[in-house]
Order: C-alpha cells, then structure tokens, then sequence
C-alpha cells in the first residue's frame, strides 16, 4: 500500500504543477454543463410560452361552409387567414403550422345532426407544430362537445347521458418523481460520461505520456511491484475523477436551487448527491482502468486519445435504448455497465431509493467489472516493450 500511495500522490503532485489543465479538468464540466442545461431549459420555456400566449395564426379553407365554427375558432385568440392556394405545398415548406379544411359536404351533415367532417393539415415530423396543434385540435373539441350539448338538450335529452362510463383518474406519481422526469432525460448521460472519462487526461498521461517523456522506464526499473505502480496511477486518476464528479454535482444542485424554469421546484438534496457519488464510483473505476488498458497497449497519446470519440457515446447506448423500447425495471439490468449507472441515477432522482438487492447486485458487478480490467491492465504493465517510447 505504500507504494500505491507513493505513486498517487507523485501523479497528484505532477498534475498539480500543471494548472491549466487542473482548472480545466475540474472546472470546465461544473461551469459548462449548467450553463447548458439552463440554456436549453431557458430556450424550452420560452418556446413553449411563446406558442402558448401569442395569437395562433390559422388559414381555412372552406370557411364560408361553418361560419359559426370559424367564429368559435377566432374567439380563442386564433387568428383566421384566407385559404391558401396549396396548402400541401406551404405546411411542407413551413409557411403555416397547421391549416384547417372544411369540406363542402359540412352544411349538410352538420344540418342532418350527423358528426360532420373537418381536415387538419399539418407536419407531425415539425417539433413546432406541437403546441399549435394541441390548442387547435382543444378548440375544435370543445366546439364539437358544446354543439352535442346543445342538440341533446334541444331534444329534451340530458347531456350526461352521451357519456357510458365516466373515467376518473388517480395519479400516484410523487412530485419528486414528476420533478425528476425533467431530470431524467438527460442527466444520466451527462453524469455517467463525466465519471467515465474524469480522469482520462491524468490516467493517460500517467502512462502513454510518461512512456513518450521517457520516464516511466526509470520507474518501473525500481523494487516497487509493476502492479503497485499502476494502482497508484489508476487510484489518483480515480480520486481526480472523483472530485471533478463532486463539483459537478454541486454545480447542478445549485443550478436547480436558483435556475428557475423547467427546474423550478427541483430539489437535489444533499443525501441524494452522496448516494449519485456511490452509484457512480464503479464507472469512476471502469472508465480509469480501461483508459489505463488502452494507454498500456497503444504507441502514443494521441494514438490513446483517438479511442475517447468512441468511448464517448458507450454511455449514451442504453438512454437510447430505454427512448426507443423502455422496459421496466429488472435485476439484471444493474448488472450491465452503462444502463446500470442510469437506472440507478433515475430511480435516484425519482425518489425511488432501490432495494438493498439491487444495491449489491450493481456495486457486486460493477466492482468485479473493474477487477477484471485491472487484472488484463496489469498483464500490459509487465510487457516488457511498455517502457520503451515508440
């Protein structure tokens, strides 16, 4: 254990020497990732405000054949434009949202009591035609159930006699899990890459860089173990990791304190980051120790670096994957590296704390995941060609 500990606080104390790249690496992630969120939360917010409050601009076609429907519409700060002469032509190319068709068959069906026919034409591929829809598609049902309303009543018929069954609803969504649904879509990714590659540059220039400035041969030449030698250097990388993981946490708590938005209400509280820190100190060890099995097999830094691009979008794989088929939660699913850390991190942020299985189960594998790269890494430390520079 000396030696481990002889050998972290010789790479701590390099790094310290070099104080860009330490405010770099522990500044750069806590400053840029919350100026991200609260940009893109700001821009959400008001978009969706924007296309909420402002007068909604709605050609009609046909509007001659309803005119107390398009009245309806005009009343709901909806503004009525003429038709369009292809309206086809100017959804495509995205002249209007949405634009609305009333055929000429509508008088008569509307005259014979019959559900009468209506056309919205629009572009569900078009994220901004969304809320537009929504207000206008809210509009025209609530003008179809007051006209029903009112033919029922006409008849001597009480409305609540179209409706069978009455569905009442009862949702058991706590507010931090609605709160954390916010979260959910994106901070898993953003705290599972942190982690994994915190403490690349220190891991890789502890090896590959040190192989390149000739002095890593002078230091595996002395008594201590090859194996010692490379703990210390994946144990200080995993304590730089570690600290820079810290204060992006911090960072994000401090932005939902005070960021306002989509992340007013949000409260990170100080034993959830305790426990993200524990989900996340297996994927602090996975991502430092393959980093160190790749800097130990490649001639160069560069070479080394070149790797992280693909290592990059590893954690993105499986919020991909839960987007596209989301399943529910099951044991084996913390037994895989990457979907793992991010079912944790949301049951987390849900305030669903998970089982005291499911605990073991993640930190069991995740630590064993570890071992086992420490033990292919540690077969690359003794190779004899390792100290040799390229």
């Amino acid at each position: 254990m000396n030696i481990v500990y002889a050998v972290m606080r010789k790479e701590l104390l390099d790094l310290s020497r070099d104080r860009r790249t330490v405010l770099l690496g522990l500044l750069l992630m806590p400053l840029l990732l919350p100026a991200m969120l609260l940009g893109v939360g700001s821009l959400a917010e008001k978009r969706a405000t924007t296309q909420l409050e402002k007068t909604l601009q709605l050609p009609v076609i046909g509007a001659e054949h309803a005119p107390n429907l398009v009245a309806f519409v005009a009343m709901q700060n909806i503004e009525i434009l003429p038709a369009p002469k292809d309206a086809d032509a100017d959804i495509r190319e995205q002249n209007y949202d949405i634009i609305l068709r009333i055929p000429d068959t509508y008088p008569e069906q509307w005259r014979s009591s019959a559900a009468a026919d209506i056309e919205l034409i629009y572009d569900s591929t078009r994220r901004d035609t969304e809320i537009p829809l929504r207000r206008v598609q809210g509009t025209l049902e609530a003008y179809s159930a007051t006209a029903g309303k009112l033919r029922l009543l006409s008849r001597g018929v009480s409305p609540s006699l179209d409706a069978a069954v009455r569905v009442n609803s009862r949702d058991l969504a706590t507010p931090e899990a609605k709160r954390g649904q916010v979260l959910a879509a994106m901070l898993p990714y953003l705290l599972i890459l942190s982690a994994f590659l915190g403490g690349a540059y220190l891991v890789i220039d502890a090896t590959a860089g040190e192989r390149e400035r000739q002095s890593l041969e002078p230091l595996l030449a002395t008594p201590a173990s090859r194996e010692g030698v490379m703990s210390g250097k994946i144990l200080a990388a995993c304590v730089f990791g570690m600290v820079s993981l810290l204060l992006i946490l911090l960072s994000f708590k401090a932005t939902f304190a005070f960021g306002g938005g989509i992340f007013r209400g949000i409260d990170v509280s100080w034993l959830v980051i305790a426990k993200l820190l524990v989900v996340l100190v297996p994927m602090v060890l996975l991502g430092t120790v393959l980093l160190t099995l790749i800097a130990a097999s490649v001639k160069s830094v560069k070479e080394a670096q070149s790797y992280m691009s693909i290592l990059m979008f590893l954690p993105i794989i499986p919020t991909i994957a839960l987007m596209v088929s989301p399943v529910k939660d099951q044991l084996w699913m913390f037994m895989v590296p990457f979907l793992a850390q991010n079912q944790m991190i949301v049951r987390l942020l849900r305030s669903e704390p998970p089982s005291a299985l499911e605990w073991s189960t993640y930190l069991g594998v995740g630590i064993a995941i570890g071992a086992l790269l420490w033990l292919i890494a540690s077969r690359m430390y003794h190779r004899e060609k390792l100290a040799i520079s390229a």
